[in-house]
């Protein structure tokens, strides 16, 4: 049989300008895809619709071309396919795996503070009584979806079967296969009630619908994957290959962030320089 084609993606969210550091990563999954002939996509993850906007998506499309990159269409944009995340999550709540968390972030954050055995005991929680669930959803109480990590591992058995194979490095240098330890983030949440899904949920989603073979992102992102990798088993979705990569930082030290208004792809566009330029300066 044929070796099944390599993809990668590069998944931004329209929520500022595009840095050197999006550049490292888009370039990083663009050239990787080159490289093993195979296919990159771009990928809008717009679910939060109070940050994303228009003008930011406008740009991000600006600069990759400037920086000579070249993707599949349509681009898939997240906002654009909420029934899929829609229906994963029944899928997961018609099973008893995720259940319905009212706590607010300040009362997480009093939690965290107060724990006594360290700050993940405020991460997990328990389903409410069915009487009292009801009550505060009829009230218009606001909640998150949360995955019950306890009834996740009741449904799989155990978690020693979940591994997933590393390409690149996590943060203390992780290689190769990884045991997924899911419980080091908690009962994550998965959507709510005003935002129909979260991150990890999507993003599962996502690449398997895009057929993604090779997730190639930020080494800040190696944590992810451990939850990620239990959606997948969860959702029976494969698994692809993960490469992660070091963070870019600015002369003083501190990384790229767009919260830090790093100087950004569009500031280097009409500043004069060339994208030849800057794709050296990141060893390209």
């Amino acid at each position: 049989m044929p070796e099944p084609t390599l993809v990668t993606r590069f998944a931004p969210s329209p929520t500022g300008y595009l840095h050197r550091g999006h550049a490292f990563s888009a370039l990083s999954a663009f050239c990787a895809a080159q490289a093993g002939g195979g296919r990159f996509i771009l990928r809008i993850e717009d679910i939060d619709r109070t940050r994303c906007r228009p003008d930011y998506e406008a740009a991000i499309y600006e600069d990759l071309a400037w920086l000579g990159l070249e993707w599949e269409q349509p681009v898939r944009r997240q906002s654009e396919h909420m029934d899929d995340y829609g229906a994963a999550l029944f899928n997961l709540a018609e099973r008893g795996l995720v259940y319905r968390c009212f706590r607010t972030r300040r009362e997480i954050a009093e939690a965290i503070e107060s724990a006594p055995h360290g700050a993940m005991e405020a991460f997990f929680g328990a389903s409410l009584a069915p009487d009292e669930e009801a009550r505060r959803v009829e009230a218009g109480e606001a909640y998150a979806w949360r995955l019950s990590l306890a009834a996740a591992e009741h449904a799989l058995g155990s978690f020693k079967g979940l591994i997933f194979q590393e390409d690149g490095h996590g943060p203390s240098g992780e290689h190769g296969l990884i045991k997924a330890a899911p419980m080091i983030g908690g009962d994550v949440v998965l959507a709510r009630k005003d935002v129909g899904v979260a991150y990890h949920l999507a993003v599962v989603i996502d690449d398997a619908r895009q057929g993604v073979t090779h997730v190639v992102r930020g080494e800040d992102l190696f944590q992810s994957a451990h939850v990620q990798r239990l959606l997948q088993a969860l959702l029976d979705l494969p698994t692809p290959i993960y490469r992660h990569h070091p963070l870019l930082a600015g002369s003083d030290g501190k990384r790229f962030a767009k919260r830090d208004q790093a100087e950004t792809l569009r500031k280097l566009r009409t500043s004069g320089m060339t994208p030849q330029a800057l794709r050296g300066e990141l060893g390209f």
